[in-house]
């Protein structure tokens, strides 16, 4: 029984930051109708912009933590304005094929900038562990926790009462009549872009935290797309709780599984998930249903 808490628990870290990650997926298609295939990248590149703050600029963690989320908010915004803004009106293909150009793009920017190597950030967190009954638990990972449910917490309290918040679940839902009232659809969609690398990367910076950094980061978006198709490519719920059943999944079945076969549950449990969420309930648990009448 504790070696099956110690795993929820890893589970539980693991997917609360599958689920911020998995909100910048479901925000960009809300408000764009656009698969974002770079989401992974952008949490490389903002764990590796925090730690080029700390060990090459020596500047405070949790100042480089609140810099790096200016930087992934202006990065935002300039790829919206220069690569997506003159693909408005095109087929949403192209614009899909052109965020797996950009994923390409960041990450050979981050092997020029950084380096292929492996790096680590140095020790911020204590090292001293924390006991919760019979579970042992690291300091990171409750601070990786608190701060992923946090950013939830901040973003859903954004959508629901906040006017902008507002003026995105308007475009999501209908762009010509958000238009007819006066919303600019294109303040939105930066607005979406910006909001997702900045998630993204402070999901990158925790990650960062506990297994280190480095180019194979880029793939954790593939790993969180099972998590947005479970809870629903449109819903912010199903992001938060898509993250969580998959980080969760991901620990039991590598715990218990990796064992006897000889590893790699781990990371293909997720997409076996996703494949029977896909002929069972093909728009997930919160997903909008699209009926396409003839």
């Amino acid at each position: 029984m504790d070696f099956f808490l110690q795993l929820l628990v890893s589970g539980i870290v693991v997917g609360s930051i599958y689920a911020l990650v998995a909100l910048g997926f479901v925000l960009i298609y809300k408000a764009t109708g656009v698969i974002n295939f770079a989401q992974g990248e952008f949490l490389m590149v903002g764990a590796y912009v925090c730690l080029g703050m700390v060990t090459t600029l020596h500047i405070p963690f949790w100042v480089a933590f609140f810099l790096t989320m200016v930087v992934t908010v202006v990065l935002g915004l300039i790829i919206e304005r220069v690569a997506l803004r003159p693909m408005i009106g095109e087929p949403i293909i192209s614009i899909i094929m052109l965020t797996i150009g950009l994923s390409s793009v960041l990450k050979c920017g981050v092997q020029l900038v950084w380096g292929p190597n492996n790096r680590v950030y140095p020790q911020i967190f204590s090292q001293t562990p924390i006991h919760i009954g019979p579970v042992v638990v690291s300091q990171v990972y409750l601070w990786s926790v608190g701060f992923a449910f946090l950013f939830l917490l901040l973003f859903t309290l954004f959508f629901r009462f906040s006017s902008s918040g507002i003026a995105m679940r308007a475009v999501a839902d209908d762009q010509q009549a958000a238009l007819s009232m006066g919303i600019s659809v294109k303040k939105v969609f930066a607005m979406a872009w910006c909001i997702a690398f900045l998630v993204a990367g402070v999901g990158g910076i925790f990650l960062g935290n506990i297994n280190g950094v480095n180019i194979s980061l880029g793939f954790f978006g593939l790993k969180v797309f099972p998590a947005v198709i479970l809870g629903g490519l449109d819903s912010i719920p199903g992001a938060i709780l898509g993250g969580l059943i998959i980080g969760v999944l991901e620990a039991l079945t590598g715990g218990y599984l990796d064992p006897v076969v000889g590893g790699g549950t781990a990371e293909v449990a997720p997409f076996v998930v996703l494949v029977i969420i896909l002929m069972i309930k093909p728009y997930g648990f919160f997903g909008t249903e699209e009926i396409e009448k003839v």
